[in-house]
């Protein structure tokens, strides 16, 4: 699995840097490791993450999307191969507001896989983990291994390209 991870760990950063349009860049997440069933991210705070520019508290949206990210990559590094999975069903269960000015951190992992389910939890907080702002619970589908089984080697090739040009 050293090998799958090392792929992941690639595609999670690619997903981070490659497309400056996307959610990842419009709010400044980024991940702090993806390992086997788990996965961690921070969330910096800025103006772009902001619901109330009256009193500088984060957006719940920015932190749902935060923890789905990061779920999602939880359930993506049970697999055996590289793919995306799906968001099926994500529930939020809102602890308290973030405090203006620091850091989101986020950390999912998975409680259990199927054959075509994997099931997360996570949680999304600021200074202290025993503190969350935020919990979740979120079901992942796992694609269709005859549908998905070219997705893998080009995922690969593009990782390989960038390894190649960088």
């Amino acid at each position: 699995m050293s090998e799958q991870l090392t792929k992941l760990r690639k595609l999670s950063e690619l997903m981070v840097k490659a497309n400056p349009g996307d959610h990842f860049h419009a709010l400044g997440m980024r991940f702090t490791a993806v390992e086997e069933g788990g996965a961690k991210m921070q969330l910096p705070y800025s103006d772009a993450i902001v619901g109330n520019p009256e009193t500088g508290v984060v957006h719940g949206g920015v932190i749902t999307a935060l923890l789905d990210s990061c779920c999602g990559f939880a359930a993506i590094s049970c697999l055996d191969h590289l793919c995306f999975c799906p968001t099926l069903d994500l529930r939020i269960d809102y602890m308290g507001m973030a405090v203006p000015g620091r850091t989101i951190y986020a950390e999912a992992r998975v409680y259990r896989s199927t054959r075509h389910v994997i099931f997360c939890r996570g949680k999304a907080y600021q200074d202290d983990p025993q503190k969350p702002l935020a919990y979740c619970v979120a079901n992942f589908a796992q694609l269709d291994p005859e549908v998905v089984k070219n997705l893998d080697a080009q995922i690969v090739a593009v990782l390989d390209s960038m390894e190649d040009a960088g």
